[in-house]
């Protein structure tokens, strides 16, 4: 059996500036390519952070060989590197099949994290099949929390729980008493989402006189 490739950061450098001016398209395509030879990525994780081009390549290439989901889900617990918004979410699909009272456990964590991309993973992780009917479970972890993107992770998940629970979350969002802006931009993705009724989403648009003076 063939040894695994190696990844290198010299070696992935190298590969990405032989596509030039590359797309992320491209980027998965190299990707694919690392899999198909069972690469080992470890080598890229001291440097991730600082390199972010090697980010979703530590992080794929990884996730694609590991198949059993709670295995998934310990390599990003481990790995809990995020320094911007789109990484973080980009692993949501790799968790969609985790048992839920066991993603609780991790996101009770997450959302007491210092760092804040750590705590938007907390939320977003369940913006999948994860999270489906679990809104009672999950509006609880809500608080307030002065970093944009934290914010804004929160009102997804919100939006997202009211597709299927749009009652449950109605109701508790009246007087859960969170900051205005998460709440009313929940309400806005509530309101842009094609797969909540007009119904709901005027009762929810009624909301914000309310919202905006707690």
């Amino acid at each position: 059996m063939d040894e695994p490739l190696l990844l290198t950061p010299q070696l992935v450098q190298k590969d990405l500036d032989a596509l030039g001016k590359y797309k992320t398209c491209d980027v998965d395509r190299l990707i694919r390519g690392y899999v198909k030879k069972n690469a080992d990525a470890s080598l890229l994780r001291p440097h991730v952070l600082a390199q972010q081009q090697f980010h979703r390549i530590y992080f794929y290439v990884s996730l694609e060989q590991i198949k059993d989901v709670n295995a998934r889900m310990a390599f990003i617990h481990g790995n809990l590197l995020f320094s911007d918004w789109w990484h973080t979410d980009e692993l949501i699909g790799f968790v969609a099949d985790l048992d839920f009272e066991a993603a609780m456990k991790y996101a009770a964590e997450y959302v007491k994290s210092e760092e804040p991309f750590v705590r938007r993973w907390g939320y977003v992780l369940f913006i999948s099949r994860l999270g489906r009917g679990h809104a009672e479970s999950l509006l609880p972890l809500m608080k307030n929390d002065g970093h944009y993107y934290v914010q804004m992770g929160e009102a997804w998940l919100i939006a997202e729980l009211a597709v299927t629970e749009p009652g449950n979350v109605y109701e508790w969002m009246r007087t859960c008493g969170l900051d205005y802006k998460i709440c009313g931009k929940a309400v806005q993705k509530i309101c842009d989402s094609f797969r909540i009724s007009q119904d709901w989403k005027e009762k929810f648009k009624a909301l914000r006189a309310d919202l905006k003076e707690k």
